[in-house]
């Protein structure tokens, strides 16, 4: 189209036209609102036009449509890229909703937000996390299809389509994007094509202060297919920038061939391009243009300066004629489709159960039941007898560990692994459908990629660690709340309880630290039967992440005859064995392996005349849901001396505790020895809960 423009075939003058109002709107966005990052916007205008309007296959009328491509802007910073995409492709917003960017209300928030705004897939802000989660989108798809259409040559399934993913720098330099790449390439992710933003720019300027390395030998490293249009020709002095949108449609269409490996394709490009003086600026990044800069963009583009989000007619009309041309591939898929579902009855029962997000016949029953035990069952080996009898009767549950699956009982008996054949070891067959997830040793990872796998939509997944390492999964799990994903993480080792590691691994802190995140559940089962219940429940609600918080050591399986039902856990907490006279004058609150001592200590106190309640309190955040009648009911305001034990920080538990509350807690940390040893020394004991719930007495006045 010019000596700097050229276009693929079959594009017209309206598409170049298109194009350049991409960069006039992303300017006046961000002058409007007087913050934003426009210059990554503006300067890959061209990519994500050809990616929208060109390339993916989606339907601006049917935003969840299952044969759909995934796009993911991972560089989230530059929600604009994705926004005006949104616009112009007829997705739902409108010019307004840009005029009201960044603003209280509007449908384009600073970041792009799933739960928002129509037409994202997941909510990027934190870098890594974008591309981290597309690796997850692109194994659960490659899960999907194993699970309905195994048989069919690769291409040819209603279940094959692509994960998209726009990353940049900062991307790039997270820790996250290097454990989910490198996860990635080992998996063969043939159906993951990465878009790198290479325009050397960040917050603080040229990359170069902080990141040298040579990326594209870095992802070739991790086994993917990598890939360089440069459209700075080299990047000296008298280069000439030509925008080649034609070679990276060809790259892009080379690497949707390459059906072993994800694709990284360098794009170099400069910031802000072609912002007269301030184009490859790192002012452009961050901060709005100003007036002049604005109006010298639109100048060079031949728009009128005066206006302001300017719109050709004949433009708007092209670009939303994107929903003719989906209907087109829609209607071709949906052939294709339609023969599947005649031709493979069961398999396509199961999708429409999948669709519907229900539980599958036998669910209820397929649930283990334990018998009373004195010596009992560590929660994290219950967990494990629960995912083994829940194999064959939910197919789409499916996970794994961060290489501790043999301590975190994640592995499921007889289930090959998700890994390609070649790579399989000798404890673990790979099967490119397979069940069980490697993780590496990769926490922050696993989280994203949990988020991507059920963010896809048909399969539920988990994933394990040691409740110590979840720190390095935060960032995920935060994202993953403010999204309410309903991924499950398999926490165990959940105390100074888990003995002699000692104080590194002894998580003492994190209960209350993950207690604080909205969205956010934390059930921390008190003995095998509350574990099985702990499970069907999360499943059972779908919504949301939840945190499974589960021992290492053994604990006693309560007698349910003596005790109420575990399937009370449902509620968050409950009353587990009422006081003798009906009406208590102490309230005993346990969690976890520290339950048994509230039971024992509530026996003493019955003993010596004094009525107690024993509350079994696993999840708070189940307990807060339940109506004020209900919590009344299991902690009646009347009754001020309380008592609460776990070992952790008491700082969740003083709302409940009250003024004459006191708490039996780990305010330090831990030690290294046994778990028997830590626990008498720490004041983890039957003799401790009976004097705390003493002196609770003494000060309620009882």
């Amino acid at each position: 189209m010019t000596e700097t423009f050229k276009a693929p075939e079959g594009w017209t003058e309206l598409d170049k036209r298109a194009v350049d109002t991409v960069r006039v709107l992303a300017a006046d966005a961000v002058e409007k609102v007087g913050n934003g990052h426009p210059g990554t916007a503006i300067s890959l205008a061209p990519a994500a036009y050809l990616l929208y309007q060109d390339l993916m296959r989606h339907d601006p009328t049917d935003a969840r449509w299952l044969g759909r491509d995934r796009f993911v802007l991972s560089a989230g910073h530059s929600s604009l890229t994705q926004y005006i995409q949104l616009y112009l492709g007829g997705f739902g917003l409108e010019k307004k909703d840009l005029g009201e960017f960044r603003t209280w209300g509007s449908k384009t928030p600073g970041h792009p937000e799933n739960f928002h705004t129509r037409g994202v897939e997941v909510t990027t802000g934190p870098l890594g996390q974008g591309i981290s989660s597309a690796v997850g989108m692109a194994m659960a798809q490659r899960r999907e299809r194993g699970l309905l259409d195994p048989e069919a040559a690769p291409g040819t399934s209603p279940f094959d389509h692509f994960t998209y993913v726009i990353a940049s720098d900062g991307d790039l330099q997270e820790g996250v994007s290097s454990e989910s790449s490198s996860l990635a390439g080992t998996q063969k992710l043939g159906n993951l094509i990465v878009l790198w933003d290479d325009n050397e720019i960040s917050i603080e300027g040229d990359t170069s202060i902080a990141f040298q390395e040579d990326t594209a030998a870095r992802y070739a490293a991790y086994g993917w297919d990598v890939r360089t249009v440069d459209w700075r020709n080299g990047g000296t002095a008298d280069s000439v920038y030509v925008e080649d949108v034609a070679a990276l449609k060809a790259e892009i269409l080379a690497a949707q061939e390459v059906t072993d490996k994800p694709t990284f394709i360098r794009l170099r490009t400069i910031i802000g391009w072609p912002i007269p003086e301030l184009a490859g600026n790192h002012a452009v990044h961050g901060a709005k243009l100003g007036t002049e800069a604005v109006a010298g963009l639109k100048e060079v583009l031949g728009f009128d300066p005066q206006q302001q989000f300017q719109v050709d007619e004949d433009v708007l009309d092209h670009t939303r004629s994107l929903a003719e041309r989906a209907a087109v591939a829609k209607a071709e898929w949906d052939t294709g489709y339609q023969a599947w579902r005649s031709a493979n009855a069961e398999a396509a029962a199961l999708l429409d159960r999948l669709r519907a997000r229900e539980l599958p016949a036998g669910f209820a029953e397929a649930f283990p039941t334990f018998e009373a035990d004195e010596k009992g069952l560590a929660t994290r080996a219950a967990s494990g007898k629960v995912l083994e009898s829940l194999a064959p009767v939910m197919p789409e549950l499916w996970g794994g560990s961060a290489d501790l699956a043999g301590s975190n009982n994640t592995t499921m008996k007889g289930e090959p692994s998700f890994l390609p054949a070649e790579y399989g070891s000798a404890e673990f067959a790979g099967d490119e459908f397979g069940r069980t997830l490697h993780f590496g040793i990769r926490e922050h990872a696993m989280g994203s990629i949990l988020s991507g796998i059920s963010l896809h939509g048909l399969t539920r997944p988990y994933g394990g660690t040691f409740f110590q390492f979840a720190d390095y999964m935060r960032g995920a799990v935060r994202l993953a709340s403010l999204m309410k994903v309903p991924a499950t993480y398999v926490w165990t080792h959940d105390s100074v309880g888990l003995g002699e590691d000692g104080p590194t691994h002894q998580p003492v802190e994190h209960l209350a630290a993950y207690r604080a995140i909205p969205n956010l559940s934390i059930v921390r089962p008190a003995d095998a039967n509350e574990t099985a219940q702990a499970w069907k429940a999360t499943l059972e609600r779908d919504r949301g992440p939840v945190g499974l918080v589960l021992s290492r050591q053994a604990m006693p399986t309560f007698d349910r005859s003596e005790y109420a039902g575990a399937e009370n856990l449902v509620k968050g907490g409950y009353v587990m064995k009422e006081a003798s006279s009906g009406a208590p004058q102490v309230i005993l609150i346990g969690t976890g392996s520290e339950l048994q001592y509230a039971a024992e200590a509530q026996k003493q106190l019955e003993a010596e005349g004094v009525p107690t309640r024993l509350v079994s309190m696993p999840s708070v955040e189940w307990f807060d849901e339940q109506d004020e009648a209900y919590r009344e009911s299991v902690l009646p305001s009347s009754v001020t001396a309380r008592v609460t034990v776990e070992a952790g920080i008491a700082m969740p538990w003083y709302r409940f505790l009250g003024a004459h509350g006191r708490a039996v807690s780990l305010e330090h940390y831990g030690a290294s020895a046994d778990a028997k040893t830590l626990f008498r020394e720490y004041g983890f004991t039957a003799d401790a809960v009976f004097a705390a719930a003493k002196e609770s007495l003494a000060a309620a006045g009882a």
